[in-house]
């Protein structure tokens, strides 16, 4: 393989003589670690490598305001390569690890599978959506938690009040104004006021439409949403969606989404031309198909020097493992933002340190110090320092500057800054492209016959 030059120079000689560290997983954690293993380990010390279906790094605290078009797409992805440029990363996806042997089965998205032999391993492959075996949530259903799903979102919602005012079928017209979002978390919680914000913005531009004529509605298994703001903060945003019309449904199940018919277990039944699914995430399916210890709810098994359990060389954070919290015996750090990108350093220094020989690790210990969540222009919840609670417009706010804090470069954050900014002086967009999901449908169709004993084909999606 030809490899770049900033890579032979890093690390330089006999590759094979050379400790290999391999990476899976190029999110908060893989790429942070990464970022500080290149500063940190001297030329030929060791060779890095970040494997990752995706080219970028993903902030996904910014999704819900991307799929409410207030931050374009490409500014809340990080390009791998741009912020790696002393790592060799490798996009595809590890299928299979035998850390016994020290080795993985990789398979890239172009191209055969081949092994990747490596002498420390991280585990940072992330989660994905946890689903469930709900009739038609397969098929009709779509999470957030890619940029690729934000963005389809965008053009979704704005696509449905398209077909709502193009019709004259009062059947079609209700279902395409019925938005269905399940799980109350940061992700549900956040998506539902974002999007409701946007189509109730885009009401103004289309005469048939009013604000009264959608039907956003939140399912939450739970008797409370947005737990993690704890619960007199989360019943106020609770209050401030059902103000806003939103139809929070707590204790409630969905049943049954099939053929875009929506069961919920109070006895609910409509059809929705939209279903959000946002009720939780399991660790990534490669943990799974590894020889890792794993605790007993699939994660993998580690200490609070963030090694694995019962094996040498092998580390793992993030939302894929079970770190034990310090400051609560017998509990584990959730599976969030915060704490992955604060034990990328911890891990990365730890690498460092067994790498050398060294048997002084660090312990990784973060206390809490609150969380934010944005329900919308200028409206928000927020916990701070487990004492300062807030809604409305200063949660907003908060919620704004931490994540502006937070998010990776300098560069993405003045783009982000310059997508905000120019929120204040330009009206939001509310143009929608249903088919950049699927931009060759045009030119397929341009290739078949149009017309047909003399009238014009119906168009098949």
């Amino acid at each position: 393989m030809t490899e770049s030059r900033n890579y032979r120079l890093v690390h330089g000689g006999d590759d094979a003589e050379i400790p290999h560290v391999l990476i899976v997983g190029g999110g908060y954690l893989g790429m942070y670690t990464a970022m500080r293993l290149q500063k940190k380990l001297g030329a030929g010390e060791a060779r890095i490598t970040v494997v990752d279906p995706n080219s970028y790094m993903t902030y996904q605290p910014f999704l819900p305001e991307t799929a409410a078009g207030s931050i374009s797409p490409r500014n809340v992805v990080v390009p791998l390569r741009k912020v790696l440029d002393r790592v060799k990363v490798l996009n595809g996806r590890v299928i299979r690890i035998q850390h016994a042997d020290r080795k993985v089965e990789f398979e890239p998205n172009e191209g055969e599978p081949r092994e990747i032999r490596y002498d420390y391993l991280v585990m940072a492959a992330g989660a994905v959506s946890r689903t469930l075996p709900i009739p038609g949530l397969a098929e009709w259903g779509i999470g957030i938690k890619t940029v690729e799903e934000a963005a389809f979102l965008r053009n979704h919602v704005l696509e449905q009040l398209n077909i709502a005012d193009s019709t004259d079928d009062p059947e079609v017209r209700r279902k395409a104004l019925n938005f269905v979002f399940v799980g109350g978390g940061f992700a549900g919680a956040e998506a539902i006021a974002e999007l409701e914000d946007l189509a109730r913005d885009a009401t103004r531009i289309y005469p048939s439409i009013g604000v009264d004529d959608l039907r956003f509605y939140l399912i939450e298994a739970a008797d409370k949403i947005l737990p993690e703001v704890g619960p007199e903060v989360g019943q106020k945003a609770l209050n401030q969606l059902r103000l806003r019309g939103i139809d929070v449904r707590l204790s409630t199940f969905l049943e049954s989404a099939v053929d875009q018919h929506i069961k919920l277990s109070d006895g609910t039944e409509f059809e929705a031309g939209t279903l959000v699914w946002t009720a939780g995430v399991k660790p990534s399916p490669v943990v799974q198909a590894s020889d890792l210890p794993l605790g007993p709810k699939g994660h993998v098994d580690t200490n609070e020097y963030l090694q694995v359990n019962g094996v040498e060389n092998a580390f793992a954070g993030g939302d894929n493992a079970q770190v034990p919290d310090l400051n609560n015996p017998g509990r584990y750090y959730p599976p969030n933002a915060q704490n992955a990108v604060r034990q990328a350093p911890v891990l990365a220094d730890n690498v460092i340190a067994t790498l050398r020989g060294s048997t002084k690790l660090t312990a990784y210990r973060h206390k809490n110090l609150g969380a934010v969540a944005g329900l919308g222009l200028h409206k928000g919840a927020a916990q701070l320092f487990g004492k300062i609670r807030l809604t409305g417009r200063f949660a907003w706010w908060a919620h704004r500057g931490y994540h502006l804090f937070a998010v990776p470069t300098f560069n993405r954050k003045l783009r982000v800054l310059a997508d905000w900014t120019l929120a204040f002086f330009l009206r939001r967009d509310f143009a929608s492209l249903p088919d950049m999901g699927e931009p060759r449908q045009a030119f397929q169709e341009a290739s078949k016959p149009q017309v047909e004993n003399g009238q014009l084909l119906r168009r098949v999606s």
